[in-house]
């Protein structure tokens, strides 16, 4: 599935808010300008400000706050980006040193919180009370997402459960924030909103179980980071859990002393059992289950270019390889 077929029916939003996320990122401070243009241009998919494009114009909008709108999911996006790789102790992402490998951790932080702010400046200039409304309630539920999964590390009981609670609201929550943003500017009935909210939901946490599966499935040059990330930072997510569940006495022994111990000294041993135990494909079903939550959630949108974009994304999100 290529993305610039899915980008199509927006591109010419999408060089809009392109230009506009270069415009809000100037500052006078020199340091915020290199890392913010640093981690802006480092080559991701946009996916988020693109949720919103897509939400807008299947819905029926046609003014412009979309794209101030798709540039505030983006930054907010961004700045999550820099805090979780001060706290995973990243060094990798997309084939690049993360910011805190080249900056230091206090600089990254510290910019994440410029663009965090940013945010809501723009917010403010787009001045719809349910935006405010909508992204304020999304920043305070990935921030929890991320408490949670700061308890979760290096604890062996996280169950699937308890995961896929971190995952909706660390992940899935901006997509679904993304999706209604779109709704809630196209000014939809309330029933509709909900449903185009719900496709982000699904979507995102789509997204995600593919990301914990290519952790142990692809090679560092495809995925853009180190293979095994998650368990050098003691990470249950799913691939593991599972295989923890099922998993023989010796391979449950093994994943619980790899969990508890963090880095990549078991690694080999982790893939083996995850393979001999289907983890990676329970992982990439439970992907598809939520992308078809997500493609059934539009049943009551009306056929339109924007609109099957959308459902190519749930499509892309379970069957990409980066």
């Amino acid at each position: 599935m290529d993305l610039s077929v899915i980008r199509a029916p927006v591109s010419d939003d999408l060089r809009a808010v392109d230009a506009l996320i270069l415009e809000r990122l100037q500052s006078d401070v020199v340091l915020i300008n290199q890392i913010g243009h640093y981690i802006v241009g480092g080559g991701g998919k946009r996916l988020r400000p693109l949720l919103v494009l897509l939400a807008a114009r299947a819905c029926g909008y046609h003014g412009t706050c979309h794209h101030e709108t798709a540039a505030i999911v983006e930054f907010i996006h961004t700045a999550t980006l820099l805090h979780d790789d001060v706290v995973d102790g990243s060094e990798l992402r997309r084939n690049r040193d993360t910011a805190n490998a080249v900056w230091g951790n206090e600089a990254s932080v510290l910019v994440g919180d410029f663009l965090y702010s940013r945010a809501f400046e723009m917010m403010v200039d787009v001045g719809v009370m349910r935006i405010m409304d909508v992204l304020s309630h999304a920043t305070n539920r990935i921030a929890e997402g991320e408490v949670l999964q700061l308890l979760n590390a290096h604890d062996p009981e996280t169950d699937e459960a308890r995961y896929m609670e971190v995952i909706r609201r660390k992940t899935a929550t901006l997509f679904e924030a993304g999706t209604r943003l779109g709704a809630v500017l196209a000014e939809v009935p309330r029933a509709l909103e909900d449903r185009i909210a719900d496709f982000g939901l699904h979507l995102g946490i789509a997204f995600q179980l593919v990301d914990d599966a290519l952790d142990y499935d692809a090679d560092s040059e495809t995925i853009g980071k180190h293979i095994g990330d998650d368990l050098e930072e003691g990470k249950p997510t799913l691939p593991l859990i599972r295989a923890m569940a099922v998993g023989t006495e010796a391979q449950r022994s093994m994943l619980r002393k790899a969990i508890e111990e963090g880095g990549r000294g078991r690694i080999d041993d982790v893939v083996a059992a995850i393979v001999d135990t289907n983890a990676l494909d329970y992982t990439v079903e439970l992907a598809r289950h939520h992308a078809q939550a997500a493609r059934d959630a539009l049943d009551g949108l009306s056929d339109s270019e924007a609109k099957r974009s959308m459902l190519a994304t749930a499509e892309f999100a379970v069957a990409r390889t980066y």
